[in-house]
């Protein structure tokens, strides 16, 4: 008093023969299993790059005019030329499996810039911070200079001056600054200075 096995299969769109070879795994005690996966490992694609096209990738890669560029100029350049040897991503997995995802040009690889120290404050009058606000004047493209000294905990001002010309900061700062203080100072736009 149940449904039929081909009703069933239309309603959960299902081949009448998928439903047959897995009930005849299951008889022969095999694993009910998606075996698509395993098919595809096995399977080798036809467009896969040869490893003739892989050395000319990294041949091409490695050239004088495309040595310092990324995958991503060097394909349009050679496609501007009527060149095509593979695909952008081509490109870039081949690299990284030659462990060419790097610096490849001769001039000396970009250095990683140290971040400055940080400050921290747990209370008021343990670090100031000096910055610059440009102020407008009645005159187009002229401009005032606010200098301003704050303290990072409390965001009060300490101390602020308003200038006509912008004048080297380093000389001028310690100017306007209490000659009492020997607290750390930092830049939130300009040069440390402490």
């Amino acid at each position: 008093a149940g449904s039929t096995q081909k009703k069933a299969c239309e309603v959960l769109e299902l081949d009448e023969r998928t439903v047959r070879r897995w009930k005849r795994q299951l008889r022969a005690s095999e694993e009910l299993k998606d075996k698509r996966k395993q098919a595809a490992s096995v399977r080798i694609p036809a467009n896969k790059l040869t490893e003739q096209e892989k050395a000319r990738i990294i041949e091409v890669c490695n050239q004088e005019e495309h040595r310092s560029s990324a995958p991503s100029q060097i394909v349009p350049r050679l496609a501007d030329q009527g060149i095509y040897i593979a695909s952008e991503s081509s490109f870039y997995r081949v690299l990284h499996e030659a462990n060419q995802l790097h610096h490849r040009a001769r001039s000396r690889a970009s250095r990683t810039v140290i971040k400055p120290k940080g400050y921290k404050a747990d209370g008021p009058n343990q670090v100031w911070s000096w910055d610059i606000t440009y102020l407008a004047s009645t005159v187009r493209g002229s401009f005032y200079y606010l200098y301003m000294v704050e303290d990072i905990y409390s965001r009060k001002i300490i101390c602020w001056e308003v200038r006509c010309l912008s004048t080297k900061l380093s000389g001028n700062v310690h100017n306007f600054l209490p000659t009492f203080c020997s607290l750390a100072r930092i830049s939130l736009g300009g040069l440390s200075q402490t």
